[in-house]
């Protein structure tokens, strides 16, 4: 039995198991590994003797699910697509925001409001319609990670969280799925493939960073030229493995340093003490990744996020003037010198709850300020869950404050 779903001129056809439903063989498909209009499409992988016929006989049966529509995930569907994977799967729960439109290349102006999966898959059905799609609009969790990767042979990481890195590590040994993973911050890339038997994530990175030590794309920014690098970088390395040709990058970790225009390739080894790939594990089942990572979440009730006091510029820069408020900036230096400080605040770059707590006037109301109010509202939530009652946020961070015009001062040479 099948189901069709037609969008605009572009039909998609899926068995119920969500298979591709392709037309009965013919006398042309009876003989050949490929059909006239697929020999044409990818004549070029054809030239190629480490792919031909059965190689991409081979991608058009391969189903490989990608994790984040976004600036990695973007370009690596785009390429696995045109490459002829004959099965995508798309998860991200988010909707297009225009300050994706930089760097996320699925997605167009006019998508901005839509949930990012349709996009990608409306996107991607137009690149090469004798590809199935699948979405799945929802947040990666330990709750429904295993039953939607049990259904795909390989995984392309595209996620930009810790959380939801070590959730797809874990699941992917847990299953023995091969990952491609990598991270972009600014300039910087980062690659590296996670094949079952050879290590996983935490072989790597066993432990998280303390919550906040590591700034998002959002905080510190990223240029939207590295995404589509490194996304692409992944496709590669999932076409790779998918057909067994070449080195991938397993057990190596690749470094991109984009001003420098310089790679780095570092070896790194399987951990036989590891908890989850190791050769006696103690981690078998997925965890709660938030708390693992250092969430947001109430004593007790570990799924509850807190929100912190937030004041907007005006209410900043009404009480600064009172003499009614401290301001704490906790963003690095080269932060305070691309787009200044609040005048009178003090710059604590990167400090935890504890230190934050013990050098604030308990008897008075901080306001936490970072580039974009996200790192800011973390830390001043945890310090409400540690009794710091006068803890609250700059919503929009230095960004919005800027916005409003606002006056800022800069760094001493």
């Amino acid at each position: 039995m099948s189901a069709g779903e037609t969008d605009g001129s572009v039909r998609r056809v899926t068995n119920a198991d969500g298979t591709a439903n392709h037309p009965a063989p013919g006398p042309e498909s009876e003989r050949t590994l490929l059909n006239s209009d697929q020999v044409e499409r990818y004549a070029r992988h054809l030239a190629l003797p480490e792919v031909g016929p059965a190689g991409q006989r081979r991608l058009i049966d391969a189903r490989v699910l990608v994790v984040g529509a976004g600036g990695l995930g973007s370009p690596a569907a785009i390429y696995l697509v045109a490459a002829g994977v004959g099965t995508i799967g798309i998860v991200d729960g988010d909707r297009v925001e225009r300050s994706n439109l930089q760097r996320q290349i699925l997605h167009r102006d006019r998508d901005v409001g839509r949930p990012k999966t349709r996009s990608a898959r409306q996107h991607l059905e137009q690149l090469n319609p004798n590809v199935t799609v699948i979405e799945h609009p929802v947040y990666l969790k330990a709750a429904n990670a295993l039953p939607i990767l049990d259904d795909y042979e390989l995984v392309v990481n595209g996620c930009d969280n810790f959380p939801t890195r070590y959730l797809l590590s874990d699941a992917c040994v847990m299953l023995g799925k091969p990952l491609v993973d990598a991270a972009i911050l600014r300039f910087d890339g980062q690659a590296s493939v996670f094949l079952p038997g050879r290590g996983c994530y935490r072989c790597l990175f066993p432990q998280p960073p303390p919550p906040g030590a590591v700034p998002t794309c959002a905080e510190a920014g990223v240029i939207g030229a590295l995404a589509g690098h490194m996304g692409t970088l992944q496709a590669m390395e999932a076409i790779k493995v998918l057909l067994g040709i070449g080195r991938p990058l397993a057990s190596r970790l690749l470094l991109y340093d984009g001003l420098a225009g310089e790679y780095r390739v570092i070896d790194w080894p399987r951990d036989p003490g590891c908890t989850v790939c190791g050769d006696s594990p103690t981690l078998t089942t997925l965890i709660d990744y938030e708390a693992f990572c250092g969430g947001m979440t109430v004593p007790g009730e570990p799924a509850l996020v807190v929100s912190p006091r937030e004041l907007s510029p005006e209410e900043v820069e009404d009480r600064l003037g009172r003499g009614e408020l401290a301001v704490v900036d906790l963003r690095q230096p080269w932060e305070l010198a691309a787009l200044g400080a609040i005048p009178g605040s003090r710059n604590l770059p990167a400090a935890s709850v504890e230190e934050l707590a013990s050098q604030l006037d308990p008897g008075r109301d901080t306001v936490l300020v970072c580039s974009l109010g996200r790192l800011s509202a973390e830390l001043a939530a945890r310090l409400q869950l540690a009794g710091y009652r006068g803890a609250c946020n700059l919503r929009g961070g230095i960004v919005a404050w800027l916005n409003h015009r606002f006056p800022v001062q800069r760094p001493g040479p």
